[in-house]
């Protein structure tokens, strides 16, 4: 009885020590997205997302000198990411910007791009502000991130002064994020 006893406690932990935890492919931490980090290289990529469909488009020759922005579909066609390269047109090049399109993806405090700005500045440090045009772009250089908000969002008296400085406090809960971008 003891030689089954030790035989079965033996097969077991054989079986715990050789399971690897798998990361987790939508996980959003300050050097990495899931498989992705800061020193991934645009030729790892098909290799990467072997079960989804790595699309490149190259807007001109190798003098144009445009970002070429690579798009990752899950094989049923939902979008999960654009990938921008730091150098265009080389396969050696590491990953500049990703922006995370899939609310799947999520960081470890559970910010997705569906999340309002009321979740963003709860979980995280709002580092900087700037005023665009047409939105604002809030950084978060806890996770090297940076958010999107269309004006639409804010109130009305904020959308046209170009000049303006905004505080985190006058910017609406409810203010949904447009895009949601990590940088390396």
């Amino acid at each position: 009885m003891n030689k089954t006893f030790l035989a079965a406690l033996t097969g077991a932990l054989i079986i715990t020590s050789c399971t690897t935890d798998k990361p987790n492919p939508f996980l959003i931490k300050k050097n990495n997205i899931g498989l992705l980090n800061d020193s991934t290289q645009v030729k790892e990529l098909d290799a990467i997302f072997n079960n989804d469909s790595v699309v490149r488009y190259i807007a001109g020759d190798e003098f144009s000198g445009s970002a070429n922005i690579i798009e990752v579909f899950e094989k049923g066609g939902k979008k999960l990411l654009d990938i921008s390269p730091r150098k265009p047109l080389d396969s050696t090049s590491v990953i500049s910007t990703v922006r995370i399109i899939d609310e799947r993806f999520k960081t470890d405090k559970n910010i997705t791009a569906l999340s309002t700005f009321k979740d963003l500045k709860d979980n995280y440090k709002i580092s900087k502000i700037n005023i665009l045009i047409n939105s604002i772009v809030i950084t978060v250089d806890e996770i090297n991130a940076s958010f999107t908000i269309d004006k639409k969002e804010l109130p009305a008296s904020m959308r046209f002064n170009m000049g303006l400085t905004i505080d985190p406090i006058q910017i609406p809960g409810k203010a949904k994020i447009k895009f949601f971008m990590i940088h390396w």
